[in-house]
């Protein structure tokens, strides 16, 4: 006879206090030799991944996530390791909370560098700056392509890579880093050339 607290079923209710679906990869690869591992750790990282223990990680599910996950398990199996993908649910929103603001608190340290290097460039030359905008600005796009809960932290970054692109000759970027509509009339009204 099974015990009854061994299969109890965690009911979430549909609506606000619902937990989402996660896709998740698990995975192990030999020590030796090391490139793959490192390989798939930069993969992972790109993709703003949430560590939950050594060989398992996790990222909100939808076909994108959970195809880039997937490419990861084959990339891990062809270098002689071993990798899952499964889709799964925290049995609480508690957790779901907790690992979401694990992934906003990554890409929140990420977007205050991004912050502080386009402040540090504020004292350039102008083309100095504009050099420093579009790195930055591509810098911005690629923390967004893992931004799955933007953080405060976020518009603070993308206003100062405004600023400094618009105290330089050349574009500005909008709130999602991208070229923005009406930048040189911005730059002119700053004392920059438009």
């Amino acid at each position: 006879m099974l015990q009854p607290w061994l299969h109890f079923l965690v009911r979430v209710e549909r609506g606000a206090g619902a937990v989402g679906e996660w896709v998740m990869l698990t995975y192990w690869l030999p020590r030796e030799p090391s490139t793959p591992r490192s390989s798939v750790w930069r993969k992972l990282r790109r993709l703003g991944v949430a560590q939950l223990a050594d060989g398992l990680v996790a990222l909100p599910a939808d076909a994108r996530t959970r195809e880039q996950l997937e490419w990861v398990a084959d990339e891990v199996r062809e270098a002689d390791g071993d990798a899952g993908v499964w889709l799964a649910r925290p049995t609480s929103r508690g957790q779901e909370r907790a690992l979401a603001a694990t992934m906003a608190a990554a890409r929140a340290a990420e977007y205050r560098a991004v912050l502080v290097r386009a402040r540090q460039a504020s004292t350039l030359s102008l083309e100095g700056r504009a050099r420093v905008g579009r790195l930055l600005r591509k810098e911005l796009r690629r923390i967004r392509r893992r931004d799955f809960f933007p953080p405060a932290e976020r518009d603070a970054a993308v206003i100062a890579v405004e600023d400094l692109v618009c105290s330089s000759p050349g574009v500005g970027v909008d709130r999602e880093g991208e070229p923005a509509a009406g930048t040189a009339e911005r730059s002119a009204s700053r004392g920059g050339r438009s």
